[in-house]
């Protein structure tokens, strides 16, 4: 074996040593349960690794990728005495590393950055930890509406519509109380997710229904308004708003006819109390009849007193 033959062989051998252990890793990270962590949309995540004590001159690995991780995202060593980490651009001002346990945080999320995470700690031995990330974002609020093709007929069973902005993994449900009685998804994005109800006349007015949007990691509800959606009651509301013009006129009939019997009888009265002092006068003219009577009846008295003073004056005219 000459010379050159040994520097090749040592060679492909110290490039074999060199890759070995990333290839371990690999296969190592093959092997390795996977994570899965679901999160909201602009929040912040901590991929947790659950190593402890990691060594000082060790080197920390993040890679990334939508199916695999194949991209490096973050690499920490050590070089020349110094620990250098560098970040790729597209987590730029996002990842913040633990050094002691290699956990990676990851600020405000987007659902971009949905996939396979792996973790690689080269040492003494190797470590490794993979993660399966999915992002979502939140869902809307669910809206009741009316059906447009709804009957007016009160004898027809309430049917209100539940709709809700459609996106990956959203359900949308109707609940009677606490129980689920229906539930929807659609993978086509582009139309809302529709529910509509059905409430029978036996139902109103005695169950509450709630319709509930949800995805994995986030929900929103909205309550039944029945008095206001449902058609037998919008009938009856409608109806009512229709009479209600009658009744205002059939009120205002009977007020009038209350002012003009009030009024009748005002007059009534008023009538009857200018009578009362011509009674009182016809007695004052009796009164005064009487008066007159009594001074007739004294006047003979005083006329006999007179009588009696008279013969003195005479008799002394006669002297």
């Amino acid at each position: 074996m000459d010379y050159e033959m040994v520097v090749n062989i040592f060679s492909g051998n110290r490039i074999l040593w060199t890759f070995l252990p990333l290839l371990c890793c690999l296969l190592c990270a093959a092997g390795d349960e996977t994570v899965t962590l679901q999160e909201v949309e602009g929040t912040t995540i901590t991929l947790h690794t659950g190593i402890t004590g990691i060594q000082s001159d060790a080197q920390i690995q993040w890679f990334y990728g939508p199916e695999k991780a194949e991209e490096i995202i973050l690499i920490r060593q050590v070089f020349k005495g110094e620990t250098v980490t560098e970040i790729s651009e597209r987590f730029k001002e996002r990842l913040q590393l633990d050094r002691i346990s290699g956990a990676l945080t990851i600020r405000n999320i987007s659902r971009n950055h949905s996939g396979v995470y792996l973790l690689q700690v080269l040492t003494g031995r190797i470590s490794s930890r993979t993660f399966s990330v999915r992002v979502y974002a939140p869902v809307s609020t669910p809206v009741i509406i009316k059906r447009e093709s709804q009957s007016v007929v009160s004898t027809e069973p309430c049917s209100p519509l539940c709709t809700v902005e459609n996106g990956e993994d959203v359900t949308l449900s109707w609940y009677r109380e606490n129980e689920r009685i229906s539930i929807t998804n659609n993978t086509d994005f582009s139309v809302p997710l529709n529910l509509p109800l059905q409430i029978q006349h036996h139902d109103n007015n005695t169950n509450t229904y709630i319709c509930v949007s949800a995805n994995p990691v986030s929900n929103k509800s909205s309550s039944l308004n029945i008095t206001q959606l449902c058609d037998h009651h919008s009938g009856q509301t409608d109806r009512s708003r229709s009479l209600l013009p009658v009744l205002i006129s059939a009120g205002g009939f009977v007020l009038l006819i209350i002012c003009v019997t009030l009024w009748i009888w005002l007059k009534k009265k008023k009538q009857q109390v200018s009578e009362k002092p011509e009674v009182t006068y016809a007695d004052v003219n009796v009164t005064a009849h009487s008066a007159e009577r009594v001074k007739e009846e004294e006047k003979p008295g005083i006329t006999q007193v007179e009588a009696e003073t008279d013969p003195v004056v005479y008799a002394d005219v006669r002297r």
